[in-house]
């Protein structure tokens, strides 16, 4: 059986920072100890607009509205060394895939919770993100997001944890290579 993932994210933009998730809290956690925007996995029937605003309510205690959501892109996801961790679904490939579905916003409203049962939730200045524990790839679409980017299709090939490959609108992409 393989595996296939919808999940989105959102960066939420406030005085120059994000609000980031510091993934502390839950059991075997692949994003465990990794700082990460605010999302999560659709349910069944949700488009990524449901899914990203009801995560956001649920991880935060904030309401976005629809038309203040800019989708940003989307990021797949490949590990070629991971087994199924989720509900396997029949693909063409062996790896687990995960599409996620990236966002921003800079309107919201309600009360920032104060117990998030993932980990802790802080506004990080944009600027220190990458001086954070993350995944690789995040650097390539927060650089996108940050310059906005047009709506961009990102691929990010990983094995045992590292990142090996990347691909931008199908084409190589060699930009976080470059930089080490």
């Amino acid at each position: 059986m393989k595996t296939l993932v919808n999940t989105t994210l959102c960066y939420i933009e406030k005085d120059g920072c994000y609000l980031m998730l510091h993934r502390t809290k839950k059991e075997n956690d692949y994003n465990k100890d990794k700082w990460i925007g605010i999302g999560g996995k659709f349910e069944n029937g949700e488009s990524p607009e449901d899914c990203v605003r009801r995560e956001i309510r649920e991880e935060t205690g904030l309401i976005v509205e629809p038309e203040d959501l800019e989708y940003c892109g989307i990021v797949t996801f490949v590990d070629k060394s991971e087994p199924a961790v989720v509900e396997p679904v029949e693909t063409t490939t062996s790896y687990y895939t995960e599409f996620m579905h990236v966002f921003r916003t800079r309107k919201f409203f309600g009360t920032l919770l104060t117990d998030c049962n993932e980990g802790d939730l802080e506004w990080v200045p944009i600027e220190k993100i990458n001086d954070l524990p993350h995944w690789e790839a995040d650097e390539i679409y927060l650089d996108f997001i940050a310059k906005n980017h047009p709506f961009f299709s990102l691929k990010a090939v990983y094995k045992d944890c590292k990142l090996i490959e990347t691909y931008l609108s199908g084409k190589e992409y060699k930009h976080i290579f470059e930089k080490k």
